[in-house]
């Protein structure tokens, strides 16, 4: 789990009271100016860019949001990059050519967009970073995410619980680590969350690691790949678990991955009546995975309601174009490298096969068909 993924005339006033608020500088204009030029913005462009279509969540991220946008009467240029960064280059300078009015964006790389984001501040176009932060630059406005702290705290966690910890089981358990795509800068609060679990068990000898990989360098996987994933659960396979040696638990931080990692493990006979799959987590409640999870493969995933970050981006945007004040709750947390980005967090949850229920069909997110 794809984290973590990041004014102008009409926005200016609210952004100023914003980063007034949070101890930040930032220009100022006059405020009949803003509110006037904000009643000019119905009906406006907004481009919105979002990684891949190769992962599920973001697609249905670019369809709430410019769905929901639209019900306000927004025109919406929605695209998408696969994960390739010059066309999202590209595809956020057309948008600005175009004349929108504002930018949502959920960028591949959080740090190549530095001159883009100028030329939108230059044309007075206010951005928001959508769950990814994007860095190294003074013109990001603002960002909605899930609290991916918490996210990294909710994956160790579940990892602990399947393994028999939390249940008074003494171990030692063999686990994996696996880290997200390091130009991703969701990635490290995910490992750095899990991490503060993890490492306590490891330290007293509850948890071992035995690959000796416990660096996020090693664990990295670039761009969020599943294929990547696999090749490497089974080269650490390969290396490290021959004879009767056993990996029992391996942390996965996103479902993509964990398709990857299972498919390595039952290459290697994992999955069968006398050695049945290790607990493995996940995030973002990809289809798939939940199917895994019912299916008894997948131990976990962490449920972002991805129509929740919608509905709050658009929130954000709407208040924007008309001059407002949107809201965040978060002043501290998010710092780009440049400055500390006002952000609004939502909360996570740990979905398993006890509670799949109640969470994912009892809030409509998929049907009870969809899961057969």
């Amino acid at each position: 789990m794809r984290l973590l993924r990041i004014g102008g005339v009409v926005s200016a006033i609210a952004l100023a009271a914003t980063m007034t608020a949070c101890g930040s500088s930032q220009k100022t204009v006059d405020t009949e100016a803003s509110a006037s030029s904000g009643a000019g913005n119905a009906g406006a462009l907004i481009g919105v860019t979002m990684p891949t279509k190769s992962s599920e969540r973001w697609i249905h991220d670019g369809d709430n949001v410019k769905q929901q946008l639209e019900a306000l009467g927004y025109q919406v240029d929605l695209q998408y990059a696969e994960n390739d960064i010059p066309t999202q280059v590209n595809q956020i300078e057309n948008q600005i050519t175009k004349g929108a009015k504002l930018l949502i964006i959920a960028s591949i790389d959080g740090t190549a967009l530095t001159s883009q984001l100028q030329e939108a501040a230059d044309n007075k176009i206010p951005v928001i970073a959508y769950d990814r932060l994007i860095r190294n630059s003074p013109n990001v406005d603002y960002y909605a995410t899930f609290d991916n702290f918490k996210v990294g705290v909710q994956q160790a966690s579940s990892l602990l619980k399947g393994l028999g910890v939390d249940g008074g089981k003494k171990g030692p358990f063999n686990v994996e680590l696996f880290g997200g795509s390091p130009d991703d800068n969701n990635a490290t609060f995910f490992w750095n969350g899990a991490m503060s679990v993890l490492q306590p068990k490891i330290d007293d000898g509850t948890l071992k690691v035995k690959s000796g990989q416990t660096d996020f360098k090693q664990a990295a996987i670039l761009r969020w790949d599943p294929a990547t994933a696999q090749k490497r659960m089974e080269d650490i396979l390969t290396k490290t678990y021959t004879g009767d040696t056993k990996v029992d638990g391996v942390l996965s931080p996103y479902d993509g991955l964990s398709i990857g990692i299972l498919s390595a493990l039952k290459s290697s006979g994992y999955g069968t009546s006398g050695q049945p799959y290790p607990v493995v987590t996940g995030q973002d409640a990809e289809l798939a995975s939940v199917k895994s999870i019912i299916a008894g493969e997948q131990y976990s995933t962490i449920f972002k309601d991805t129509r929740k970050l919608a509905e709050q981006t658009v929130k954000m945007a709407d208040a924007v174009l008309k001059g407002q004040q949107p809201e965040v709750n978060n002043t501290t947390d998010y710092n780009n490298g440049n400055k500390v980005v006002p952000s609004y967090l939502l909360d996570p949850v740990v979905v398993d096969k006890d509670n799949y229920k109640d969470v994912i069909i009892g809030s409509g997110y998929y049907t009870e068909d969809q899961l057969k």
